[in-house]
This record gives structure tokens, C-alpha cells and sequence, in this order.
């Protein structure tokens, strides 16, 4: 069955697409919304695709057509990639954040507690650490750390108590131990939750690094605008949205400055940023045909005029 990405038409309205323009989507995927750009852009259009993951730029590669192109790279690497392909300013930049439901159905990828398989995790196959050697190595401490800020699990200590003690028996290899750990150490469970939830988006996030790859992508998305350009993020849970959000805001106020000190207004650097709309949500109907857009949010905002000042 097709890949059908989440917000696809609200994405695509708010990116406003122009036919000749040149966009980024930098978190391709399985290509569902590149291939979507790509059908509203003209002849002169361009749209330049990112992934960290090999398979996605595989995916990416059977796509022929001249206004596309692909690069293996993680979007922390935004603007060196844009720069890299001869582009100087972009009328649009996407990130769709997290792990994509091809990745998660993928049981060798070990994303999923539904399948059991070997604890990797990782989106770029091609370099760093799995899970299971991160799990098998790291401190309790690190580990506790990791499911309660990561995860935001309230039982991060019994957990990573029940791994360490777990590791010391066998080493921890696959989905279904974790899995096994974690609901022995959860002692209340959420309607409708798996208690190995938390821990495993924890973990997950922790070995691909989410957090910190979004914190530098997203100042980059906004340098590779030209002035009208939308930077378009939809994220799944509420640690990438709390960051999304309070950058936008933080961009679209501007400079601050203490109140004792006297500067004119004209003076004052502008925001960078426009905020366009609230956040989106997907609707019933989409949710009903797919669940995982359940969490989608979807924040756009607008270049502003290259204008050195306020005023």
C-alpha cells in the first residue's frame, strides 16, 4: 500500500507554493509529500529532497525528473546541502519530524515493540551507535535520564534499574526484551498505551539524536528563506512541538533588549519571522484513515523582508 504522508493538503497550502519556485523537503521519507510539491511546481520549478536515512534516498532515487533531486544527508546539514546544490535562497523548506511509518513497519529496523527483532533503531544505518549497544553500555543514570527526559516516563528510574539488572543476566539484543523490561517496571498503564512506549520514543530519540538535529535545523531553515519563503514543521510529540513553537515565537519577536538600555527604535532588529496561522491539527476523518496523524501538529511561518532593522 501507498505511503500516505500526514497534512498533506494543509502542508501544501502552507508551503503556497509557487509554480516556478525552489523548494526543500528535508525529511523525505517515503516521498509522499515531495512527490505532491512536485506536482504543483511548473517547469522552472526545483525541489531539492534530504534524508538521513539510505533507504529513503533509495526510495528517492526512482523518481525521475529533472527539477528533482535527492542527497543522503541529516537535516542539521541544511544549509551546507543547500549550498551544495548551487541554490542561494529557497521559496520553501519542510521538515516533517520523527520516525516515519515505513521505518517503524520495517521490523529489522527494531523501532517498534510490535515485532520482534534486533534493538537498532537507528534512521542512518549507514553510522553510529544501535540501541542495543547504547542499552548495553550506558549508566543507569544515563539511561534514567534518557526515558525521563526523552520519554517522559514517570517510572525512568525503575526502568533503567530493570535494564541494568536484565543486561547483567544476557546482553539486550532485541525489541521484545526491552519490551519485556519496560512493562515489568511501568506499575500503572495508560488506557490504551503499550507501557513500553515512552521508552522506546526515548530511546529512539536519544540514538538519533531528534532533539538536538531539530534545534540546529531549524535556525537553518530560516537563513536559507528568501524574504515570503514558509518554513513548514510537523511534528508528533510534544518535546519537538514545545521547541518548534517557542523558535517561531522567539524569531518573530525579534531582538530583545533590558528596558535600561536606550536604543531607538528604528535601531531594534526586526523578527526574522512571520507567524502564519495557528497550528494545524489533522482532522477526524483523516485521523479515522490514519492513526498516526492523531499527534500530527503542523507550525508555518513566513520570511520576513530582508531588512536589517525595525522601524
Amino acid at each position: 500500500m501507498a505511503h500516505v504522508p500526514v497534512l498533506l493538503e494543509e502542508t501544501l497550502a502552507a508551503l503556497n507554493i509557487r509554480p516556478e519556485g525552489v523548494y526543500v523537503d528535508a525529511t523525505f521519507g517515503r516521498g509522499g509529500h515531495s512527490r505532491a510539491i512536485l506536482g504543483r511546481l511548473g517547469p522552472q520549478g526545483r525541489l531539492l529532497a534530504m534524508d538521513r536515512d539510505p533507504r529513503a534516498v533509495a526510495e528517492g532515487e526512482r523518481i525521475r525528473d529533472g527539477r528533482f533531486s535527492i542527497v543522503h544527508a541529516h537535516f542539521s546539514r541544511l544549509r551546507a546541502t543547500v549550498a551544495a546544490a548551487g541554490l542561494n535562497e529557497v521559496d520553501g523548506v519542510l521538515l516533517d519530524i520523527g520516525v516515519s511509518s515505513p521505518q517503524i513497519d520495517e521490523p529489522e529496523r527494531g523501532f517498534s515493540f510490535r515485532f520482534d527483532a534486533p534493538l537498532d533503531m537507528r534512521m542512518d544505518t549507514s553510522q553510529g551507535q544501535t540501541a542495543a549497544e547504547w542499552l548495553n553500555t550506558a549508566t543507569e543514570e544515563e539511561i534514567a535520564h534518557v526515558i525521563r527526559e526523552y520519554g517522559e516516563e514517570r517510572f525512568a528510574k525503575s526502568v533503567a534499574r530493570a535494564i541494568v539488572a536484565a543486561r547483567a543476566e544476557a546482553p539486550i539484543e532485541r525489541t521484545a526484551q526491552l519490551a519485556r523490561i519496560a512493562a515489568s517496571a511501568v506499575r500503572t498503564r495508560e488506557r490504551g498505551q503499550d507501557p513500553a512506549t515512552r521508552t522506546f520514543q526515548a530511546v529512539r530519540i536519544h540514538i538519533n539524536r531528534e532533539l538536538e538535529e531539530l534545534a540546529q535545523a531549524l535556525p537553518q531553515g530560516v537563513e536559507v528563506l528568501r524574504a515570503g519563503g514558509r518554513l513548514a514543521v510537523i511534528s508528533f510529540h510534544s518535546l519537538e512541538d514545545r521547541m518548534v513553537k517557542r523558535f517561531m515565537r522567539a524569531e518573530a519577536k525579534g531582538e530583545e533588549l533590558p528596558p535600561e538600555i536606550p536604543m531607538p527604535a528604528h535601531a531594534i532588529k526586526a523578527g526574522r519571522l512571520r507567524l502564519v496561522g495557528r497550528a494545524i491539527r489533522a482532522s477526524e476523518t483523516e485521523v479515522a484513515r490514519n492513526p498516526r496523524a492523531r499527534s500530527a501538529v503542523l507550525r508555518v511561518a513566513e520570511r520576513t523582508a530582508e531588512a536589517a532593522c525595525s522601524g
